[in-house]
């Protein structure tokens, strides 16, 4: 998990782009009937508006509020998975309706139906989300987080803490 800003910084580029593309494909499915090699080419193309999106709300929002709920909860003497676990669920518990809120308003336009739209979306999103995120974006994230530092393990002088 990541020890400094910068580590966090890349770890949330990648989790937001992992899930983001994959939220984006299941969303365009659903709109298109059908699941096809072209969604994933829509999909990248709409990557360039929703990720720079879901980066800004989790880096500067969403992960702080995540870690304060989390630990009204727990305390950093948890097993580091638990802590894993429920910071997952806390983000995608306040990503989710975030970002299918924003998706509306590009997508579908701010009309009357805004409200209906976006709770629909959300109660589309919401289950897809949390099993994507704890099943496949967080384990594989996590690994290639760690083999983008693992190399700082072994250059660590005897004493201080590497990467887990």
């Amino acid at each position: 998990m990541p020890k400094t800003k910068f580590q966090d910084f890349i770890f949330t580029i990648l989790m937001v782009v992992v899930m983001v593309y994959a939220m984006v494909i299941y969303n365009i499915t659903r709109d298109m009937g059908t699941f096809n090699y072209e969604v994933f080419g829509f999909a990248l193309k709409e990557l360039p508006i929703m990720v720079p999106v879901g980066f800004v709300l989790e880096f500067f929002l969403v992960g702080k509020l995540a870690q304060k709920v989390v630990f009204r909860h727990l305390s950093f003497d948890d097993k580091p998975i638990l802590i894993t676990f429920f910071i997952s669920g806390v983000t995608v518990a306040f990503m989710c309706p975030l970002m299918s809120f924003v998706a509306c308003c590009i997508f579908k336009g701010v009309d009357g139906e805004l409200f209906t739209n976006w709770i629909s979306l959300t109660a589309h999103n919401l289950p897809m989300a949390f099993f994507w995120q704890f099943f496949y974006a967080g384990p594989f994230v996590r690994f290639i987080f760690g083999l983008i530092f693992s190399n700082k393990n072994a250059e660590a002088p005897v004493g201080e803490p590497g990467i887990e």
